[in-house]
């Protein structure tokens, strides 16, 4: 049995964060692999920092919260949720405060997530050599589905870390990534082809095979909200309720809280599955709010972001690949007409059976064959 670690976003506290690392985890053990999670030292930020660093930061983050338009209560429901999600979410990873640095393993994976994405001013990541292999304990160093998220190759010059993170680059014995902007960073630092795999919160069969998924919500007659606190401005607000209140829906949050809450709900990562199954429909401006969506079948649409914190590349290059760039909203005007449009849910899972198959042949490959 290969001893085989992960480095990934597990502490990162949000739900893609840790369903990516489950699911992973989840699909290294069918094939035969015995898993742990590895953790990184965070690094210097190469820009600002977002609201200062440790306590400052988390404290700053608390008091964003209440310029929101939410009932009180809501937001109150979102700080515990904050405050108490690493107690009541690391056990289903297999983690707790203790950190695994460097642990002697056969292969070491990193993936998959944003691990590549260097560039950005959160604290919890920064610039981390250890998230390109560096001083790694393992026999082999690959990585899964690995993105560089909204970092250029512009941005990694700009930086003047170009020729440092190629060299950490090169260093792997396969990298795979999963969108087309991490690809070319890869083939240019590199000069080398990489291998392209979708994310393991699409590549686990989570519906199938995750049995801590529960078959009914207490609610109905709901739309999910799902993104980042405060992502959606006033005026998408507007629009969402609107909506919902000509469908006679509540809008229900998760993942943050927003100025059109009528309920945060506080769940654990396998019921936020189940609160997306049991949805009328789903807005979301996030990568994994968009692939939850799709695995349970919904009727969504995904905002696309340009500035700020932006999604454009992965989230678009994630829907062309399903066939599902008709589910961007370019407009809040056109939400009404894009979110009814029944989608090919055939089609789609088609394709995310096919691209199963690649993952798993990838990982197969480059982990069970080692001498």
């Amino acid at each position: 049995m290969k001893k085989v670690g992960i480095l990934s976003m597990q502490r990162i506290q949000n739900y893609g964060s840790f369903l990516q690392a489950y699911g992973l985890k989840r699909i290294l053990e069918d094939i035969g692999c015995e898993v742990q999670f590895v953790d990184y030292h965070p690094g210097e930020t190469l820009i600002p920092a977002d609201g200062g660093t440790g306590i400052v930061r988390k404290i700053s983050k608390v008091l964003e919260v209440f310029k929101y338009s939410a009932p009180i209560k809501e937001k109150i429901r979102f700080i515990k949720y904050k405050k108490n999600y690493a107690t009541n979410y690391y056990p289903y990873l297999g983690i707790n405060d203790d950190k695994n640095y460097s642990p002697k393993v056969d292969v070491l994976v990193i993936g998959s997530d944003e691990v590549f994405n260097c560039v950005q001013n959160n604290t919890n990541v920064g610039f981390s050599p250890e998230l390109f292999g560096q001083n790694n304990n393992a026999g082999k160093l690959i990585s899964y589905a690995a993105s560089f998220g909204n970092t250029t190759e512009d941005k990694l010059i700009e930086c003047n870390v170009r020729d440092k993170v190629s060299t950490w680059l090169n260093s792997f014995d396969a990298i795979s990534v999963r969108d087309n902007n991490s690809a070319e960073i890869v083939k240019s630092l590199t000069g080398k082809e990489p291998f392209y795999n979708l994310d393991p919160v699409l590549m686990f069969d989570f519906i199938g095979k995750c049995k801590e998924i529960p078959k009914s919500v207490p609610e109905s007659k709901y739309m999910l909200l799902y993104g980042y606190s405060g992502r959606f401005t006033k005026n998408e607000c507007k629009a969402i309720r609107k909506y919902a209140n000509s469908k006679g829906l509540k809008i229900f949050c998760i993942g943050g809280v927003q100025d059109c809450c009528d309920r945060f709900i506080d769940v654990n990562p396998f019921e936020v599955i189940a609160y997306f199954q049991n949805a009328d429909c789903v807005v979301t401006d996030t990568f994994h709010g968009t692939i939850m969506s799709v695995i349970t079948h919904r009727q969504f649409i995904s905002v696309v972001r340009k500035s700020g914190y932006g999604n454009s590349q992965k989230l678009t290059d994630l829907l062309d690949t399903l066939g599902l760039s008709n589910r961007i909203l370019p407009s809040m005007d056109l939400l009404e007409n894009i979110i009814e449009v029944e989608v090919d849910y055939e089609l789609v899972d088609k394709k995310i059976l096919y691209e199963r198959s690649r993952t798993y042949s990838y990982l197969e490959r480059e982990i069970c064959h080692i001498e």
